[in-house]
């Protein structure tokens, strides 16, 4: 049992934008099964919080009946417009196993019954251990309803390989290594070490993480917030021998397609040599997994950025073949992930709160989407099934028109396309291309027995072309110890994209074609 601690209640009540007026507060519950009732059980506890009405359920079975002295009301369609909301009660969706259609329905119903405040208990990965708390659920949006339903994993089976581990998270901070922290902190973890390079958001995820334990998610874990640059090859040696890590996910990088055209020398120098400095010293200091989150712009890119991810790809297998013992090191490679910074969905969402105009560069754009918890769940699975020196890939279903997707996310808000928000076609980004495939032909993606994760066939890059290209990259990238740089070639953009399109026929021939 955790000490209760009123500052601790405090920062909860906080996060959550509750304060004492709330004690008038009644929320609805939909989903009288374990989670909504460990939800339940949460709010009775911690009083500050309001009171349960009912419960909101379809199953025959348990309508009409109560629940630790609430009742079960139902069908949720029926009964949700009996119902006399207040402006300050709350519903919340506690159905982590619900398809997207079901949660699609039951939010259109809350919404036309008037709910003023509708929130959700986030997908199964929040109740890895049967644990489900208050401070978990948040405002529901766009991913929950649009798009297809999610795979469902056993993270408690799938996530057994690092009960016990010291696991390294790169870029902590970050969409992706964040929520990966969020999944790996019920898993049985004995250290999360997260290592970013932004103060704030380091600071965010640690907090949250912790705000968590006081709840009793992972309240076993040790989590050490790890301020670094991997770009700083001693200070990344010393992080990895000091840290005595088992496993290592690598999220961190320099992602924005047109920002890093505008700067090539810091995509390159991030991303490249932050990977292998990294690597090395992962190899070094005993590392038995090491997992690289990789990008479908790795694909035949047409961006500086894609070109980084492709040699850190080409990295990580070189690694692969230097690995001892049971080692192992590989990759992961998907598509874009609705809802991550700087991606489209926030974009969208900010444009219509502004009143629109929302901004789409091509009618014939078109992505694979995944939500973030799929990515993170499907990567952790990987990351304990896969082999050394082998190349994955999620299965992202099918491809989505950015045009119909700003379109849904429009009605989301309860507005009409072009009615009341304008969609404006502004033209195609640098570096950006119609469509991104996910493989190249030659890396004949092959099943697995785990669904939605692919196996990618490794293609030939010889060790003497990695090292000879990074031979020749090094000097525009770094300084030279105890010497003088040559200012010809140090940060000098055009000679980088000499040798980039030298090496890449795809990079060059889409500098070819932009002019």
């Amino acid at each position: 049992m955790i000490k209760y601690d009123l500052k601790v209640e405090f920062d909860l009540l906080k996060k959550l934008g509750l304060g004492m007026d709330n004690l008038n507060k009644t929320f609805y519950i939909i989903g009288a099964g374990f989670a909504g009732q460990t939800i339940a059980d949460d709010i009775k506890r911690k009083k500050v919080f309001g009171t349960v009405g009912a419960f909101l359920d379809d199953d025959k079975n348990l309508i009409g009946t109560e629940i630790d002295g609430i009742p079960v009301l139902g069908p949720i369609s029926n009964v949700t417009a009996l119902l006399r909301c207040k402006k300050q009660d709350e519903a919340i969706i506690a159905i982590p196993s619900a398809p997207v259609e079901k949660i699609r329905q039951i939010y259109e119903t809350l919404k036309n019954c008037g709910f003023p405040h509708i929130k959700i208990l986030p997908g199964i990965s929040q109740v890895i251990n049967g644990s489900a708390h208050l401070v978990q659920t948040r405002d529901i949006d766009p991913l929950d309803i649009l798009g297809r339903t999610p795979v469902t994993i056993s993270l408690k089976e799938s996530l057994s390989y690092l009960r016990g581990k010291r696991v390294l998270i790169t870029g902590a901070g970050g969409s992706i290594g964040s929520e990966l922290a969020r999944q790996l902190l019920s898993g049985g973890a004995e250290r999360l070490y997260l290592f970013g390079h932004g103060e704030n958001s380091i600071y965010q995820i640690d907090r949250e993480l912790r705000l968590l334990q006081t709840e009793g998610v992972g309240e076993k874990a040790a989590i050490v917030p790890i301020i670094g640059d991997m770009a700083d090859r001693s200070y990344t040696d010393y992080i990895i021998e000091q840290t005595k890590c088992d496993v290592v996910f690598h999220c961190a990088a320099y992602k924005h397609v047109p920002m890093m055209e505008e700067n090539p020398v810091a995509a390159i120098a991030n991303n490249v040599f932050g990977t292998k400095n990294l690597l090395d010293a992962s190899l070094k200091h005993n590392v038995h997994r090491f997992v690289l989150i990789s990008t479908d712009k790795a694909v035949d890119p047409s961006s500086v950025y894609g070109v980084s991810k492709l040699i850190c790809e080409k990295l990580v297998l070189d690694t692969a073949k230097k690995a001892e013992g049971d080692k192992k090191f590989m990759f992961v490679r998907f598509g874009n992930v609705l809802g991550s910074r700087g991606s489209i969905l926030p974009l969208f969402m900010e444009q219509i709160k502004n009143g629109g105009p929302v901004t789409v560069t091509s009618e014939d754009m078109e992505r694979y989407f995944m939500t973030i918890p799929e990515a993170c769940s499907l990567v952790l699975q990987a990351g304990g099934v896969g082999k050394n020196s082998e190349s994955y890939l999620l299965d992202m279903g099918e491809r989505i028109k950015i045009i119909d997707l700003a379109k849904q996310i429009i009605k989301f808000s309860g507005l009409e396309p072009e009615k009341d928000i304008e969609i404006k076609i502004v033209g195609k980004r640098k570096g950006e291309r119609s469509v991104e495939p996910l493989w190249l032909e030659e890396e004949e993606p092959q099943k697995t027995e785990y669904p939605k994760i692919l196996k990618l066939k490794n293609l030939d890059f010889t060790p003497e072309r990695l090292e000879k290209l990074l031979s020749e990259l090094k000097p525009v990238c770094q300084c030279p110890e105890n010497s003088v740089p040559d200012f010809d070639i140090y940060r000098n953009k055009e000679y980088l994209i000499k040798i980039l399109c030298r090496e890449f026929n795809s990079l060059a021939e889409y500098y070819k074609n932009r002019g």
